[in-house]
């Protein structure tokens, strides 16, 4: 029995270890929080699509009203996609930096590309520390 009960509670513990490493993983987290972002701007929620961006970020646009209206002038694609999918992901020096390609159809009818770069925190936790984009959707590698 006390066999039976080690095997249980080894196997019980792998697999919260497991969940917890897969839940954890940077590429997803750093996708589902952009993806958060995207739908922030779709909302027109200032707060929350602000509260993405790396300490870098807001040091350069202290006002969220001065980032939100930055984003609508220089990164329409990226503040109102037409639609958007994720192309490839890159993580740096074990998550510490993870970029990310977005692909996009404007609603203009133009495409392009955003180039995500996200940044791990002294907390653990990830900001935006910068977007690119550029006008098609090649993949010009990460």
């Amino acid at each position: 029995m006390r066999v039976f009960l080690a095997v249980f509670i080894l196997c019980a513990a792998s697999f919260v270890l497991f969940a917890t490493a897969r839940a954890e993983d940077p590429i997803d987290t750093t996708r589902t929080m952009i993806e958060a972002q995207i739908k922030a701007f779709l909302n027109d929620d200032v707060d929350t699509a602000y509260s993405f961006a790396a300490p870098a970020i807001k040091a350069i646009y202290p006002d969220k009203n001065v980032f939100f209206a930055m984003v609508k002038k220089s990164y329409e694609p990226v503040y109102h996609p037409g639609n958007y999918a994720f192309g490839r992901s890159r993580s740096i020096d074990n998550g510490a930096m993870i970029y990310h390609e977005v692909l996009i159809s404007g609603r203009d009818g133009k495409d392009w590309t955003a180039i995500y770069q996200v940044a791990r925190q002294p907390d653990g936790s990830y900001k935006i520390n910068g977007v690119q984009i550029v006008p098609n959707t090649q993949s010009k590698g990460i």
